[in-house]
């Protein structure tokens, strides 16, 4: 278990992460304060609008905030890889100053068209920043604190959003003096935000050769199009999207539901946001305790099921409208389903941070670094699509099918599902590491050493002892890169889980005197794994043990470098013999029954070998010293 020290909150501590991490916090926190006290200013403080002229302004300022997405992500994206993101986050926050100086004057003279669009140009800054915020972390946190990093950042998000929703429609409320209170906060915020731009460490630009494309609709196809070119980096992005078309409905939706259907007050409804937004906050940090240091994509279908599940169950807890409004706290949490509605809203949003916090630790560790910030500014774009597609298919069901806000959310539970499901089955890989983190969870608690030897990218070969049935399942399952394992085709063909082998595209081999043809197709196989930059596991053994004793190891990795020279990493499987799944105690070659669940475990790598290095033999003798005594 990690301790305070080494866990994610320890780079709370470290230059190269705590100016950023602030930066990013007051960014999304003055943009909401701005953002909200605009709407509140028009909505219920200027005397003298019509209903549709408040409708009108609200759904204005909404749109022109997110257009800079649309216009301007991709340009975004072409400073972020190309020049110091440091120093650019330095010049937002400038700019970010002079909308706030501008803004004092307009909240002060309640100068609605100035107000938007000084909104516009906050959503400019918000555009420029977002593609550097993502982008520049995989260059100051090593890959096993991506994961606790994006966690940090998702909490100070969501928090930010509610800190600014709360702080912004407080100050423009009081009487008189709102409007200058608001104006004078959001100065302050932005030379706080300046201020820690202006400490960050400075980091190399990653594509300084880069030629900005400054046509802003072909630069915006471009970078949609080379989104498409890396598959998995892809759907992960359509995730992220996802998530923000989930969350745009509930978000949207909850103040209306709140006093409209569940009869609460405002206040009620700021206590619902709180909840929603810590309940974010809460499982984006929990991703790091739950995945292990590293990025662990089958959080991302658990995250999807609790979505779903708390989602749809918001309906079944209060499914009509009550006739009661206007009601406190206390007297709301006192009526029937009250604090279910709680309850699901908070397991909604942990899920939530389960299932958004891995797809960005993904994209950033398997996307190209010289284009990562393009690749986060098409995301944004992408993101911004799926908002407005979730504005006008919640106005759909609800002015045109006649759907009620309670049919609306049970509905966007029921999509998440779907989308969901085919996601995961055009990427089996998330289904699979689930189904495998779950197992791994459940049965065994695994001490790992050497993670960190498996490189980023590039070939190379894990050549491991052989325990048990589950020994690729475990292996793979903790190794952060995907792996193909070569594997005795008996055990490959494995009944019920013959299909997660087959989704890790596992390559069956077979002894020479029993398919020469299967054994041929196997080494070609792994020949052109490692020619295409994956990473191939290996059991030398080339059978599960039976007496808990290493057995000797077979020469066909001596064959397999002859025609491939990669690098090799020995590892070393320990306290599997004995465990379920091994062959202990089965002399009717039965997996016997555990003396225990969740028995403890060992996975130890040892750091890379290079191809001449490696024989049989010595790498025999590796993995022993690396197994030691624990069996």
């Amino acid at each position: 278990m990690p301790t305070m020290s080494n866990s994610q909150f320890g780079l709370l501590k470290e230059r190269r992460f705590l100016p950023f991490f602030l930066t990013q916090g007051l960014g999304a926190f003055n943009d909401n304060v701005f953002k909200n006290a605009l709407i509140v200013l028009v909505t219920f403080v200027m005397v003298g609008l019509s209903e549709d002229q408040k409708h009108g302004l609200t759904n204005l300022a909404a749109g022109l905030f997110i257009l800079p997405f649309f216009l301007f992500s991709a340009i975004s994206g072409q400073f972020a890889d190309k020049f110091d993101k440091s120093r650019l986050a330095v010049a937002v926050k400038v700019l970010e100053l002079l909308i706030m100086l501008v803004g004092v004057f307009a909240f002060m003279h309640q100068h609605v068209p100035l107000l938007l669009v000084l909104l516009f140009l906050m959503g400019l800054h918000s555009t420029l920043f977002g593609p550097l915020k993502y982008g520049i972390l995989p260059q100051v946190l090593k890959s096993e604190e991506l994961v606790g990093g994006n966690g940090l950042i998702e909490m100070a998000t969501f928090l930010a959003i509610l800190g600014g929703t709360i702080l912004g429609t407080s100050l423009i409320g009081i009487p008189e003096r709102g409007a200058m209170f608001v104006g004078v906060c959001t100065v302050v915020l932005a030379v706080l935000g300046l201020v820690t731009a202006w400490l960050m460490p400075p980091t190399a630009p990653v594509d300084p050769e880069s030629k900005l494309d400054w046509n802003l609709f072909r630069a915006t196809w471009r970078s949609v199009r080379e989104l498409t070119d890396n598959r998995t980096v892809f759907l992960s992005c359509l995730g992220i999207s996802w998530f923000w078309f989930f969350g745009s409905i509930y978000f949207t939706q909850l103040p209306v539901y709140t006093e409209s259907v569940l009869g609460g007050s405002a206040k009620v409804y700021t206590m619902l946001l709180a909840i929603f937004s810590i309940g974010v906050a809460v499982g984006s940090v929990l991703c790091e305790k739950l995945s292990g240091h590293k990025v662990e994509i089958g959080l991302v279908p658990f995250g999807a099921l609790g979505m779903t599940l708390f989602g749809a169950d918001v309906y079944f807890a209060w499914p009509e409208a009550v006739t009661a409004r206007g009601l406190g706290i206390s007297a709301w949490l006192a009526m029937p389903g009250a604090k279910r509605v709680v309850a699901d809203l908070i397991g909604m949003a942990v899920f939530s941070g389960f299932f958004i916090v891995p797809l960005f630790a993904l994209v950033q560790s398997r996307s190209d670094p010289k284009r990562r910030s393009r690749i986060f500014a098409a995301n944004n774009i992408l993101n911004a699509v799926f908002m407005v597609i979730a504005s006008l298919i919640a106005v759909g069901l609800l002015a045109k099918v006649g759907l009620t806000i309670p049919q609306l959310l049970l509905a966007t539970a029921i999509m998440n599902a779907i989308v969901a499901i085919y996601i995961f089955t055009l990427v089996p890989e998330f289904l699979m590491r689930f189904l495998v983190w779950i197992f791994i969870n459940l049965v065994y608690r695994i001490d790992l050493k050497g993670l960190d030897n498996i490189p980023d990218e590039g070939p190379v070969i894990v050549a491991c002892n052989h325990v048990s049935f589950m020994d690729a399942l475990i292996v793979g399952g903790t190794v952060r890169r995907p792996m193909r394992f070569v594997m005795y085709y008996k055990i490959y063909n494995l009944p019920i889980i013959n299909w997660m082998f087959r989704a890790a595209r596992a390559i069956p081999i077979a002894g020479a005197k029993e398919d020469p043809e299967m054994l041929a197709r196997a080494y070609q196989a792994i020949d052109q794994a490692l020619a295409e930059g994956e990473v191939v596991g290996i059991f030398p053994e080339g059978q599960i043990t039976r007496d808990g004793e290493i057995n000797s190891f077979r020469p066909g990795i001596e064959k397999i470098l002859a025609g491939r020279p990669v690098p090799v990493i020995p590892a070393a499987l320990r306290g599997m013999w004995g465990s379920i799944f091994s062959r202990k105690d089965s002399a009717l070659q039965r997996a016997r029954l555990p003396r225990r669940f969740w028995s403890r475990i060992g996975l130890t790598l040892d750091p890379a070998w290079t191809p001449d290095q490696v024989t049989a033999t010595k790498l025999e003798a590796k993995v022993r010293e690396l197994r030691g005594d624990w069996a």
